[in-house]
């Protein structure tokens, strides 16, 4: 019985570690080109990046393959949709929308020592793409 109880207190250990874990991504974090705020967050045991601030603000999202939101803001959009945190510090299975050109590429994310994102995107395999670093900041969203 004891032991029972050993094993099932270590599962319950792990799994709540490995869910704290997976959410040291959530925060606010600014892009390479510090024109803008990603803030990632949590639905359900998935995770999102919306932009929450833009250099620009009225910028309008006029690249999107979606015409019904061609005329809309780009400011406030989810730019990055789905992650799934593999246990390993990696969130990954997700995509990243680029409202520069339009395009929508898979996407992976890691974290560094200091909790910065490496953003990776790409088509058909990791290999071929490209990372981008985000910095966490400190952020309070304008209400």
């Amino acid at each position: 019985m004891k032991k029972l109880i050993l094993l099932l207190s270590l599962f319950v250990a792990t799994t709540l570690n490995a869910q704290n874990k997976a959410d040291d991504v959530l925060g606010t974090y600014m892009n390479p080109s510090g024109e803008g705020i990603l803030k990632i967050y949590k639905e359900g045991n998935k995770y999102f990046g919306k932009l929450v601030w833009m250099k620009q603000p009225e910028k309008i999202d006029t690249k999107n393959p979606d015409k019904t939101k061609q005329s809309q803001k780009i400011l406030g959009s989810t730019v990055l949709k789905n992650f799934a945190f593999d246990g390993k510090d990696t969130w990954a299975n997700g995509s990243a929308y680029d409202p520069k050109n339009g395009k929508t590429y898979s996407c992976k994310i890691s974290r560094d020592e200091r909790g910065n994102l490496n953003v990776r995107g790409y088509i058909g395999i990791s290999l071929l793409g490209r990372t981008d670093y985000f910095v966490k900041i400190d952020f309070k969203e304008p209400t």
